[in-house]
């Protein structure tokens, strides 16, 4: 299993014209599963797609790992102010 980050695109609903855009982790045995899990993710109006996705393996030196350690999604969202 990987880590992947998405970078998805997707409707900003009925009577708006643009694209709506969120970034989301995925953690997946391949590309294709990865774009596959990312849309899943996706809470806007309406179908999404995958505009980038990037295999994380190694940040700034350090290894990623993955452990299995329960289920669903934690992390920590800071804001503009924080």
């Amino acid at each position: 299993m990987h880590l992947y980050v998405a970078f998805l695109g997707g409707s900003l609903g009925e009577g708006r014209m643009g694209e709506d855009h969120e970034v989301v982790t995925i953690v997946a045995e391949d590309r294709a599963d990865a774009n596959t899990r990312a849309k899943a993710k996706w809470r806007g109006p309406g179908r999404s797609h995958v505009d980038a996705l990037q295999r994380i393996d190694m940040v700034d030196g350090f290894r990623v790992d993955l452990v299995p350690a329960g289920s669903g999604d934690y992390g920590t969202l800071y804001g503009y102010n924080d």
